[in-house]
């Protein structure tokens, strides 16, 4: 009897000492988070605060037909001639508009009003919008980028409950109405995509044109972005984002394409494309770094903190995804701290790009 119990004892230290295999961590991702609170807030309004009413350096996208086109910016543009250009000025307001919509108790919430308010006059409207008439070359003024930015801006303050956010809707609705006549004209006659990384990209202005279409009831336009874009983009695959940044890339062709059918196509259709289109993402597995800047004085290098900010806002989008909500957060993280250096070449602009993504972001998480 006692050399069994001596045996069992045995074998149980004998059993214990032999080391079972090491199971593999099970891995979950969770969601990361940064905060747009009232002190983010107050920082990036300090931004187009600093250069809507700046009128040098700029850069115009004028075409000199004849000498009386030679003017200053400020008297082409009375709404828009600040922040460098036409479509920076333009988002810029937008920036301003959405923070003081966002946050009421901003610390400058006086001053940015008064700002607008000066801005978003008919008068100054309705000469901007003389400007595209201005001669033949001046037509495809800012297309398709700066149209986007400027029926973002209208359906900011359409949604926007305050009497002066009607007063500015009014105001802005004749150009706001020519652009929308100008992309059903337009459209049609583009017979292959843009597909770069900077302004003229097709899926960019599509997707901010479809967003004002749709809130506001331009069934006219929402008609004519949904058959363009299929036509352009409806039997693509395996896009190649491991190509992705070139060096100037402000938006990702990639994503900016996938953000625009997942507006225009139903659930269930946007699904099997966007498995075919951008596998990886698709399946959870996308590593996507984002993109480096070495001197953020260079206007053209700057552009890839954009493409950081522009990278999160389509990847925030992507419903149920994971892996596409965590690489937006890393994006966003890595240039938000960057984009007040005090240098003008990103500053006039990257304000808007960052906002953006946060807005996002609150739209899905909601």
């Amino acid at each position: 009897m006692l050399l069994k119990f001596r045996l069992l004892i045995f074998l149980f230290i004998l059993t214990a000492c032999v080391q079972k295999p090491k199971e593999e961590p099970v891995l979950v991702k969770s969601k990361k988070q940064i905060v747009l609170d009232l002190q983010q807030a107050n920082r990036l309004m300090e931004l187009p605060l600093a250069c809507i009413q700046n009128e040098l350096p700029y850069k115009s996208g004028i075409v000199i037909a004849k000498p009386e086109d030679l003017k200053m910016p400020v008297e082409h543009h009375p709404a828009f001639y600040g922040c460098f250009d036409w479509h920076s000025a333009v988002h810029g307001h937008w920036s301003m508009i959405y923070l003081l919509k966002t946050f009421p108790d901003l610390a400058k919430k006086r001053q940015a009003i008064e700002m607008l308010d000066t801005h978003l006059t008919e008068e100054n409207i309705l000469k901007e919008l003389a400007y595209f008439s201005m001669n033949k070359e001046s037509l495809s003024f800012e297309r398709t980028y700066g149209w986007a930015w400027l029926l973002k801006l209208q359906e900011e303050l359409y949604t926007w409950d305050d009497p002066l956010a009607k007063k500015w809707y009014d105001n802005i609705k004749p150009l706001a109405n020519y652009i929308s006549s100008s992309y059903i004209e337009y459209l049609p006659k583009l017979v292959y995509p843009i597909r770069v990384g900077e302004h003229t990209n097709t899926a960019f202005g599509l997707s901010f044109a479809f967003d004002y279409a749709e809130r506001v009831g331009d069934v006219k336009l929402l008609s004519s972005i949904k058959e363009n874009a299929l036509r352009f983009y409806g039997q693509d695959a395996d896009c190649p984002i491991s190509w992705e940044p070139s060096g100037h890339d402000f938006l990702s062709p990639c994503l900016q394409e996938l953000d625009i059918m997942r507006k225009v196509l139903p659930e269930s259709d946007f699904e099997k494309w966007s498995a075919s289109f951008l596998p990886l993402l698709a399946d959870q597995k996308l590593n996507l770094e984002p993109g480096k800047i070495i001197d953020r004085t260079d206007g053209k290098l700057v552009h890839l903190d954009g493409l950081n900010f522009s990278r999160a806002w389509c990847l925030y989008a992507m419903k149920d995804n994971t892996n596409a909500y965590n690489l937006a957060t890393e994006h966003l993280d890595f240039s938000l701290s960057k984009i007040t250096d005090g240098d003008y070449a990103g500053q006039h602009w990257l304000a808007s790009f960052a906002l953006y993504a946060f807005k996002t972001r609150t739209q899905i998480d909601d």
